[in-house]
């Protein structure tokens, strides 16, 4: 039992038996035995920061290593019973590997790499004595050694992977090197029965150097088959809340929002802090200065102003995520941003349409933090009007409503202009932004013999009336009201039984204007 050759799983232990929280992901044990040796035993898992890596790392290691007996800890939990638990348990040399410790100690790239070298050789001999060892001793010789003689293979668990790319982002050298060292330590070498590694970005590629494409990539842009040990689900969060007496729909408009192939992810580390707090705070972005989010958001790249705009007031953003080159320099376009993002957590991606979004409310506070403080001055005036327009509606002052709507029109002209419904859209949607706090809002939601424009859903606990808002372009808020009520767009509260405001929103190119008809539906 060593520090880097086969741990014992104490860090494991602890989190199962010491955790105010802990939420079983043993399953995830079952997929790596099943790739155990063939040519799916390479796997890369990337991630945002705070997601469970490093925990699911530990797991591993307390399964699989030698060096500890985990049979009783994990007998208990879900993976006891697979029928591949009792043939794996405990039967393999592990190597883990936090990179970022073994960085922390190195001048550079050469030094980190000798520094693994060293003390990986010491323990393998100090583990394995009677040995025969070659005389020109190497890394790779001296498991391939033990391999070879007592026929046990070797699990290589790397966790922060990537942290060299984070850290040194601009030394290609260094990095090159370093895609070297795992090339040739893992690549077509017998002694490997599975190699994990986590980080938050994917697999940089560099030519030849993208020969560690071996690897499986797991990420936030294609979990594949394994979503759902990503962060929580939508049932292991429901669990918590009934044990924890919290609400499951602010529980979900705070830290829900992940779309990982249709599986609804919450942000772990949120979930337990806002559930052993019993509150809903800021937990996740809090552990990272929102400046690192503004400096991306902020790229002077076409369209990239207007997008975030869109995604700021609750739109979907169609992206290309096939060009960007995994690292957080080869940025070339606003989908190359966005995708980066989608990585770091800020956004989310779905696999089918394509689209990013922001996730949730807590990310949601993070994009104001980053834009609050200069350059976005007319967003931020837009944001700041929306409890006014918010109470004006449900006051059903309709001059006041077509006042403050104009308003944010023209603050933000330069950022949205209009030329559709679309367009209209846009602006409405983040000159309502405050109603989110109270609202679920759904765009083009099907309803009646249509799509309703927006549907304001009063969350559990606010006695507001509903919104169903209606945008026309160049024609009236007449019309737009007559729509609603013709194609019965207020079908889609069926479920909901209180009053509902019927509000129709007009602008009129020529009269560069906005007129607005409210309506009000009480329910029996």
């Amino acid at each position: 039992m060593g520090i880097y050759l086969n741990p014992n799983n104490i860090d494991f232990y602890n989190a199962v038996n010491h955790s105010q929280i802990y939420v079983d992901k043993t399953n995830l044990i079952k997929y790596t035995n099943n790739v155990l040796f063939g040519e799916q035993k390479f796997i890369c898992i990337s991630r945002p920061r705070r997601f469970g890596k490093s925990m699911a790392a530990n797991m591993l290691t307390a399964y699989y290593s030698k060096g500890c007996d985990s049979r009783e800890m994990f007998s208990n939990l879900k993976i006891s019973k697979s029928e591949t638990f009792e043939k794996h348990l405990n039967k393999y040399n592990v190597i883990h590997i936090n990179m970022v410790n073994i960085l922390d100690e190195s001048q550079n790239m050469d030094e980190m790499i000798k520094f693994i070298g060293e003390d990986l050789i010491d323990e393998l001999k100090s583990e394995y004595p009677d040995v025969c060892y070659p005389k020109r001793e190497t890394l790779i010789k001296v498991i391939a050694a033990i391999f070879s003689q007592t026929n046990i293979p070797f699990i290589f668990i790397i966790d922060e992977w990537d942290c060299i790319f984070r850290e040194h982002q601009n030394d290609t050298d260094a990095q090159k090197k370093y895609l070297d060292f795992l090339r040739n330590l893992l690549k077509d070498q017998s002694y490997v029965a599975l190699a994990y590694m986590t980080g938050i970005l994917p697999i940089k590629k560099y030519g030849i150097h993208s020969a560690i494409n071996m690897f499986t990539e797991i990420a936030m842009t294609n979990p594949r088959e394994l979503a759902e040990f990503t962060g929580f689900t939508e049932s292991e969060v429901k669990t918590l809340c009934d044990e924890y007496d919290m609400p499951l729909d602010e529980t979900k408009r705070w830290y829900d929002g992940y779309d990982l192939k249709g599986v609804s992810i919450y942000n772990p580390r949120s979930v337990v802090m806002s559930m052993t707090g019993h509150d809903y705070d800021n937990y996740w972005t809090s552990t990272e200065n929102y400046k690192a989010l503004k400096i991306y958001i902020e790229m002077n790249f076409d369209g990239l102003k207007d997008k975030i705009t869109q995604l700021i007031s609750g739109e979907k953003i169609e992206i290309n995520p096939g060009k960007f080159q995994n690292d957080m320099t080869s940025l070339r376009s606003a989908d190359d941003v966005f995708t980066l993002l989608v990585h770091l957590g800020y956004l989310t991606y779905d696999f089918y349409t394509k689209q990013v979004w922001i996730p949730n409310s807590e990310v949601a506070q993070e994009f104001i933090n980053s834009i609050e403080d200069g350059g976005w001055e007319e967003v931020m005036k837009a944001i700041k009007q929306s409890d006014a327009l918010l109470k004006a509606t449900l006051n059903c002052d309709e001059e006041k409503v077509a006042e403050l709507v104009d308003k944010a029109h023209t603050d933000n002209t330069s950022i949205l202009k209009y030329n559709d419904e679309n367009s209209l859209s846009c602006v409405i949607s983040l000159a309502y932004y405050s109603a989110r706090k109270t609202y679920t809002i759904d765009r083009e939601l099907p309803a009646g013999k249509g799509y309703a424009d927006l549907v304001f859903r009063p969350r559990k606990n606010n006695s507001n009336p509903a919104l169903v808002v209606e945008l026309k372009y160049d024609k009236s808020a007449e019309e737009a009201i007559a729509q609603i009520k013709k194609n019965q767009y207020a079908d889609c509260l069926k479920d909901y039984s209180g009053d509902v405001l019927l509000v129709g929103i007009n602008y009129d190119k020529e009269q560069k204007n906005h007129t607005c008809k409210i309506e009000k539906i009480i329910k029996q």
